[in-house]
């Protein structure tokens, strides 16, 4: 049991305070820094521009960390695509029969999934779920020959991870710099929330780009508990010197600095203890008929869900959540370790549908899946290596499900998306599959081009039409 230090000083506990996690210097300079950038770009920024932001709405947007391999999840079935698929994938292809049919067809090809992803071929035949083909990080529309010339851009660090893991959460490939589009839909949207103390952009999984923008930030919990990141200094076996410990930090945190550093230092922690308080209380007690089954993905979306039963009470009427499991990278031993993985994914996605369902909000909560890129359809041996375009997944009750949206590539040797291995060129940017969730979240055509800087190179936004068309 750590003991409590009865005894502190306030320039010992701010000293020490700052020193757990960041140097005082760099942490000034960084407050600064982002306090004059973030007033430059909220100038640019719309106030808010919203199509209706009447009742409640929230996107949860899953991080398959590592670059899942999506064309062993979404499969070409029928015999002449399937051989097509075998050939060119070899000894990571999965057996024909063991895939799960799905009720969907394009351009006379016929499509599974996964053989551990039974509930969610469920999902889609019953049209809850979609899913989006071949989209990925795009600076401008590419083809083979002007990939092939170099007479086209190119996302920054394509086929890194930690390039191409930044760019689906900024949509933005040609920059190293750029926001979070979460962040940037808050920017416009946040202040239809009646809650000014807690961030419609809730991170069940750390500190992440997506929801960062001008001036939002995501608010992170703990998928265990009621979600609040409490300061952790004190003995919770005892509830006098629990007492006695709050008492002294908030008497601490209430004190006036002359020092702007510890001011500012003060008053943020504070903020951050009423929050934390405010949202464990709203938590308290709320409990889903839903079951979840135990897993890391389980636990955040369950958390996700217990935080939208609290919508309510927390004054929330727009909300993003961000999740992510990892482990996706792989290199070796593909069919074991992907096989262990879908079937998480497959069961935590359909429990957590079951749950908006149960709240009452299957309609107003759409899931959608992101991750750094596909892999290459060749095998290295035993695995996949680093690729480009791949499949997503989005799901809920305003989704058109039991489609498959964009076009489904050919997988063979030598087709005109290859740039090599398999690496396949997105016909679909981020940017047309994200708009489409922004405009069914709120964000009005004219506050599109502050969202996605390049949307307007894949698609028109004066049209009036939906991107994808895959939103209700």
């Amino acid at each position: 049991m750590k003991p409590f230090r009865k005894s502190i000083s306030r320039r010992q506990f701010l000293g020490e305070a700052a020193c757990a996690g960041i140097s005082a210097t760099p942490l000034i300079s960084t407050l600064l820094n982002l306090q004059m950038t973030n007033k430059a770009a909220a100038a640019a920024l719309p106030t808010v521009s919203a199509n209706n932001t009447n009742g409640y709405k929230a996107l949860v947007c899953v991080l398959l960390a590592g670059g899942n391999d999506s064309f062993n999840m979404l499969v070409p079935s029928g015999n002449t695509e399937y051989a097509e698929y075998q050939q060119v994938r070899s000894n990571l292809a999965l057996a024909q029969n063991t895939l799960h049919a799905l009720n969907a067809s394009q351009n006379g090809k016929n499509f599974g999934l996964h053989q551990g992803m039974p509930e969610l071929a469920g999902l889609f035949n019953s049209g809850e779920a979609a899913f989006v083909a071949n989209v990925g990080t795009l600076v401008e529309p590419t083809t083979l020959n002007a990939y092939n010339n170099g007479s086209v851009r190119l996302p920054a660090g394509l086929f890194s991870h930690s390039d191409q893991i930044m760019h689906w959460q900024t949509s933005v490939p040609d920059s190293r710099s750029a926001s979070g589009w979460g962040g940037r839909v808050a920017d416009i949207l946040n202040s239809v929330n009646s809650n000014s103390n807690i961030s419609m952009n809730i991170s069940v999984a750390g500190t992440n780009t997506f929801q960062t923008g001008a001036n939002a930030i995501s608010y992170e919990i703990e998928s265990g508990g009621n979600g609040s990141i409490l300061l952790g200094e004190f003995d919770e076996d005892n509830e006098t010197l629990n007492s006695i410990a709050n008492s002294t930090v908030r008497s601490l945190m209430d004190a006036q600095y002359q020092n702007v550093f510890q001011q500012t230092f003060a008053t943020s922690t504070k903020n951050a203890m009423d929050a934390s308080v405010e949202f464990s209380n709203a938590l308290s007690g709320i409990t889903l008929q839903t079951a979840f089954t135990k897993s890391e993905l389980g636990d955040q979306l369950q958390m996700v869900a217990r935080t939208i039963a609290a919508r309510n009470t927390l004054g929330m009427r727009r909300q993003t959540f961000f999740v992510v499991m990892g482990g996706y990278d792989h290199h070796s031993e593909l069919i074991r370790a992907h096989g262990a993985m879908l079937p998480v994914v497959s069961k935590a996605l359909t429990e957590f549908n079951a749950a908006m369902k149960e709240l009452g909000v299957h309609n107003d909560v759409t899931l959608f899946t992101a991750s750094d890129f596909a892999r290459t359809l060749s095998s290295n041996g035993q695995g996949s290596d680093h690729g480009w375009g791949g499949n997503q997944l989005v799901m809920g009750g305003a989704v058109k499900g039991g489609l498959i949206y964009g076009t489904y590539p050919d997988l063979g040797n030598g087709n005109s998306l290859d740039t090599g291995r398999g690496r396949l060129i997105p016909t679909l940017s981020t940017d047309e599959y994200f708009a489409e969730l922004a405009l069914w979240f709120g964000v009005s055509e004219s506050a599109l081009a502050d969202v996605f800087p390049n949307l307007n190179r894949f698609f028109n936004i004066a049209t009036g039409a939906r991107p994808l068309g895959f939103m209700a």
